[in-house]
């Protein structure tokens, strides 16, 4: 009976001890049922009812009670998501999947699945769930219900033979489910380097995409349909295709809001950008990309593989291919400028123009600031006599930004503008020019041959909408022959030009000589230049002064010729009305006593008015006893000659008779003379 007791002490004290369960902080029991009348149903491996085997209640941290040996208990721990990672919840119980379906659908009510009742109760289904836990996450979960896949560690107990195998065996990693532990990280788009970086989105599960497209966008190009309706410019659609919608499911992190939004499938038109992100390696695949960048003096030809149907805008005379509005299947007509785009590179292919004056080089070295003319090389050609050349060239072109969709609709890309159009055209133009010039006359006529060239390949690069600027012959190698030939004439040429040179020097010399003899006398020189121009402007004043008293004298005498002029006309009036008056008394006298007598009465009158001198100037006597009287008679008819009164021809007639008749008069002249003396004096 003690032993009994004993036993049964005993018995009861394993069976409490065995009861009592510590579970520490971080964990949780599962509890598996031994016992139970009750069975589970075939798609659940979880007793919500009191069935035998796993049992949905876990126990929390603390010292708990199971009655042992109906209940077993195995400890699990929390589940942890470290930082910088996601947990991938994989659910083992709930409804089934639909058929096609890859994820289960989610429910506000399963919040982050610590409650198994809650989620089942919600319609919750097995199958991968598709909200991720975040990084830091500690969640107490049950370990048969979830399995939760993190980089480095699988929580829960799986229920799959394979998988349960693989978990005793101590090798149940991301691996096992088929993901890598980058996977398993938050997806970080960052710049690589100097490179600015976008995600291309890859859905793994939706609705299939429709006929003949080959990426989701969400509501399709409904939306650009009615911006064309409304009018809208091509910037202004450009604007919304470069956008996103992403904001409708956060960046593909809700994607039960992708689907219910309407996403499919398969690519995806809207990338996504810098930033981290929470997204399920089951359902979203992101490869990073550059972003288009479109510097300064380039523009983005963008080729489109999705949208609305094509509808040509350039033409009928254009038949290089389809120029369409923004939003449509080819080649926009409107191109991206200076920025920086987020554009899908899988539904939009991009081809980079450049705008400003391209410098392509025909020689052993391309240009630094692109590559277009990584593959041409010199060109050779040879001259009418078979001479070969070879020609290193440069040519400038240019493609304004307006004109590029078609300058790309025509040749496909810039690299095969020039290495398909242009180096075909140079090439074939400078070796016809060759062929038809002798090698002399090409080396004269170089600057020729190149305004030519630039007239012939801007007439053949402008039907392809290119613009020349400038073609340039950058250097000739010429066979050694040819060069051999030149370099003699010009060694003849630089002797000659030495010749020149000498001479030149000894003409220099001599005007050098000539100028230092002059140096020499240059003080004589300035000094006799002073005495020169002293002497001339002493010459030149009394040349002025000369003309002014040459001026003075004229006008002066003009001046006194005209007082003379007016006086002696006035004179000259008087004399002459006087001369009248005594002529008309000579006449009077003259009839009455003759002329003889007239004439001796004036010579009278005249002596005694003081005109005639009493004593000549030459004396004059008589010899035939005439004596004084004579003479005087004499003295008065030579005065009457001079002064005209009388002629001589009358002086000689009247000789005889005149002197009588002057005797006469003069003695009545005489005697009136004494008559009035005396009456004066009395």
């Amino acid at each position: 009976m003690d032993i009994f007791l004993i036993g049964l002490a005993a018995v009861i004290f394993l069976t409490v001890v065995m009861s009592i369960h510590k579970i520490g902080e971080t964990q949780v029991g599962l509890v598996t049922k031994r016992l139970s009348f009750k069975k589970l149903r075939e798609d659940n491996v979880i007793a919500m009812n009191g069935e035998a085997g796993f049992q949905a209640d876990l126990l929390m941290p603390g010292l708990r009670w199971k009655f042992w040996p109906v209940y077993k208990i195995h400890k699990h721990p929390w589940v942890q998501v470290p930082a910088g990672e996601i947990g991938v919840v994989i659910s083992q119980v709930g409804a089934s999947l639909p058929i096609g379906a890859k994820s289960a659908t989610y429910r506000n009510e399963f919040g982050n699945f610590s409650d198994l009742k809650a989620f089942l109760a919600a319609g919750g289904q097995k199958g991968v769930q598709r909200p991720v836990l975040p990084p830091g996450t500690l969640v107490p979960m049950h370990p048969v219900g979830f399995m939760v896949i993190t980089a480095a560690k699988v929580y829960g107990v799986p229920v799959s033979p394979e998988f349960r195998k693989l978990a005793e065996d101590g090798h149940l990693l991301p691996q096992s489910f088929g993901l890598s532990p980058d996977q398993l990280r938050v997806v970080v788009i960052a710049p690589q380097g100097e490179q600015d970086m976008i995600g291309i989105v890859t859905a793994l599960e939706g609705e299939p995409l429709p006929s003949g497209d080959i990426a989701s966008r969400l509501g399709g190009f409904a939306d650009i349909a009615d911006l064309e309706a409304n009018q809208a410019h091509d910037a202004q659609i450009m604007e919304i295709l470069l956008g996103s919608k992403n904001t409708l499911h956060n960046n593909y992190q809700d994607y039960q809001a992708f689907l219910e939004a309407g996403g499919k499938i398969g690519l995806q038109h809207d990338p996504l950008l810098y930033g981290a992100y929470l997204l399920n390696p089951f359902l979203v695949r992101v490869e990073m990309v550059p972003m288009l960048v479109v510097r300064q003096g380039e523009v983005a030809v963008v080729k489109a593989f999705v949208g609305l149907p094509t509808l040509d805008t350039s033409g009928a005379e254009f038949k290089f291919g389809s120029i369409v509005r923004p939003g449509h299947r080819g080649i926009w007509q409107e191109p991206l400028r200076t920025g920086k785009y987020p554009i899908n590179p899988r539904v939009y292919a991009s081809e980079i123009v450049p705008t400003s004056i391209l410098t392509l080089n025909w020689a052993s070295t391309s240009s630094t600031a692109h590559n277009l003319d990584a593959h041409l090389s010199s060109i050779m050609g040879k001259s009418r006599e078979g001479f070969v050349f070879t020609i290193d060239l440069q040519v400038q072109i240019h493609v304004p930004d307006t004109r590029a969709p078609k300058v790309i609709s025509m040749v496909g890309t810039m690299m095969n503008l020039v290495n398909e159009v242009l180096q075909s055209a140079v090439g074939n133009h400078f070796r016809n020019t060759l062929q038809s010039l002798e090698a002399v006359r090409f080396i004269e006529t170089r600057e020729e041959v190149q305004l030519a060239a630039v007239d012939a390949i801007r007439g053949y690069l402008s039907a392809y909408e290119v613009e020349t600027k400038g073609v340039y012959i950058q250097d000739v190698i010429f066979p050694e022959e040819l060069v051999e030939v030149l370099t003699r004439r010009e060694i003849a040429n630089q002797e000659k030009a030495t010749f020149l040179e000498q001479q030149r020097a000894q003409m220099a010399r001599v005007d050098m000589e000539n100028a230092k003899g002059t140096a020499d006398m240059q003080a004589q020189l300035a000094q006799a230049e002073v005495s020169v121009s002293i002497r001339r402007n002493e010459a030149d004043a009394r040349e002025q002064e000369a003309r002014g008293v040459a001026t003075y004298t004229v006008q002066t005498g003009e001046a006194e010729a005209t007082r003379v002029q007016a006086i002696g006309l006035a004179e000259a009036k008087a004399v002459e009305a006087l001369g009248l008056a005594k002529a008309e008394g000579y006449e009077a006298q003259k009839d009455a006593i003759g002329p003889g007598a007239t004439a001796m009465v004036a010579v009278a009158g005249a002596i005694a008015d003081g005109k005639i001198d009493i004593m000549p100037e030459v004396l004059v006597t008589g010899g035939n006893g005439g004596g004084a009287f004579e003479g005087l008679a004499a003295t008065a008819m030579n005065y009457l000659v001079n002064n005209g009164a009388i002629s001589r021809d009358e002086s000689s007639e009247d000789d005889g008779e005149g002197a009588d008749a002057g005797r006469e008069a003069i003695g009545a002249g005489a005697a009136n003379d004494t008559a009035s003396a005396a009456s004066g004096s009395s």
